[in-house]
């Protein structure tokens, strides 16, 4: 493992942060830039070797707060640009910065086949319920019967849950964290680093303007975190509560919540997370989960380990054909057929 002595400041660039104050970007972008020196040495990756790509939205921002290369798309196209900067350059460390609307609505397609590929990127899907960057339309994960610039009698679409919708496209990667937990941001994007493939970290995070207290049922404060969310760690019992009391069985095929001591549910009868087990079945009921029947799960949910990563096998398959091709050099290749020379 190499050791860069990197610090925080040296991934924190020089522009002026331009989102609301109170946003939750602000703390998503604390936790990347506490994230990024632990990535550097785990992974042996330089600083130079960092690249950012955003689409368009509030969240899109990102790349000019951060101190390394980066690229500002269109609308919906970052995980698309995205891939081909991770194949034309499989060296580097690229991160998308998407939000709900950016990737979840008109960038859908991409977002899903980066997803079903297994692109060796690492996505931070900002979710905060609405388009905040264009005042507040309904986005795909809008809650049912919401009220917003686009939806005065209140919306008539289910929302999508990002979590469902990753694993639901074979992801081999997908975890949830909450804008105001910095330290279990930055572990969910140092394990989406590690992971080899697509990594979607769901960030929910708080837009102040538009869309104010959407995630406040379960994520207000600390107490209420402690009873309605549910921090997954792979290998650990599936408790949680401020006594951490709570637990998760399965039941008739079936997630239940239950406290410990009590109806006979014992410590041993509480569900342990496996977070690289290969069936999508508790992955995906785990990330389904919404309050007030279940409490919202956070932490690394799935991280699975796939041979087939989309970038690696394009580099196999370009070694083997320059294998088999007697062409190496553009000169060769213009000298490869029929020439004459012109007297």
């Amino acid at each position: 493992m190499a050791a860069y002595n990197y610090t925080p400041a040296d991934f924190k660039s020089d522009q002026e942060v331009k989102w609301c104050p109170g946003c939750g970007d602000h703390a998503i972008l604390n936790a990347v830039q506490r994230a990024m020196p632990e990535v550097a040495d785990t992974l042996d990756t330089p600083h130079n070797r960092f690249v950012f790509i955003s689409g368009i939205g509030c969240s899109s921002r990102f790349i000019y707060y951060m101190k390394t290369f980066g690229f500002h798309t269109i609308h919906g196209r970052a995980n698309a640009v995205a891939t081909g900067v991770k194949v034309a350059n499989p060296d580097l460390s690229v991160w998308v910065c998407t939000g709900d609307g950016d990737s979840l609505a008109i960038g859908g397609n991409h977002f899903i086949h980066a997803i079903r590929r297994n692109v060796d990127l690492n996505c931070l899907l900002f979710n905060n319920e609405i388009y905040g960057l264009t005042k507040g339309q309904y986005s795909p994960t809008t809650k049912l019967g919401k009220i917003t610039k686009t939806s005065p009698y209140g919306t008539i679409e289910k929302p999508f849950n990002p979590g469902e919708l990753v694993i639901g496209a074979k992801g081999t990667f997908f975890a949830r964290t909450i804008d105001a937990e910095v330290e279990l941001t930055k572990q969910c994007l140092v394990a989406a680093a590690r992971h080899k493939g697509m990594s979607v970290v769901e960030c929910l995070v708080n837009c102040v303007i538009f869309n104010n207290r959407t995630h406040a049922d379960f994520a207000a404060d600390k107490a209420t975190r402690a009873e309605r969310t549910i921090l997954l760690r792979h290998g650990e019992k599936m408790l949680f509560g401020a006594a951490n009391d709570k637990g998760l069985v399965r039941e008739n095929g079936r997630l239940k919540v239950v406290t410990v001591g009590q109806e006979g549910y014992t410590l041993d009868r509480i569900l342990t997370h496996d977070a690289h087990e290969r069936d999508t079945s508790l992955h995906l009921m785990l990330a389904a989960m919404k309050y007030p029947d279940f409490p919202v799960a956070v932490g690394v949910i799935r991280d699975v380990e796939d041979e087939y990563v989309y970038d690696g096998k394009v580099g196999e398959q370009v070694a083997e054909v320059q294998k088999a091709n007697p062409i190496r050099t553009m000169d060769e290749l213009l000298h490869s057929g029929e020439t004459w020379t012109i007297g």
